[in-house]
């Protein structure tokens, strides 16, 4: 049992119809709440912006080196917003946000008076 439990290919979803320009949306495929993130890498010594690429989980630069300086060292950062200069360094992460179902902690209603009925006019020809 323990060897087939192995085997078995659990589908993780890659959330691929999430648009990359909405900061959260809902996933079509599995229902799942995914916020967008964006991330660059700097070199730590000079400050060049280098291409981000996101691998096993890790947020790293494409090259190994600055191509300015030389320096192993980076800085990973989050961007709030993504402009039009960041595009071709930054990394799009899609992370699950897990919602807590909340239970109410105060319930309202409101009680309305009883119409009374209209008085009918008579009149008299």
């Amino acid at each position: 049992m323990f060897l087939t439990e192995l085997l078995k290919f659990h589908k993780k979803c890659s959330h691929h119809n999430v648009m990359p320009n909405v900061e959260q949306a809902y996933c079509p495929d599995c229902g799942k709440l995914i916020k967008n993130d964006w991330y660059i890498t700097r070199c730590a010594c000079c400050g060049m912006k280098l291409k981000t690429i996101s691998k096993n989980g890790k947020i790293i630069p494409q090259s190994h080196y600055c191509t300015n300086c030389g320096s192993d060292s980076f800085v990973v950062e989050k961007l709030e917003a993504l402009s039009f200069i960041d595009i071709n360094f930054a990394v799009l992460v899609k992370n699950v946000i897990e919602e807590e179902h909340r239970i109410p902690t105060m319930t309202m209603c409101w009680a309305e008076r009883k119409c009374e009925q209209p008085k009918l006019l008579i009149q008299s020809l």
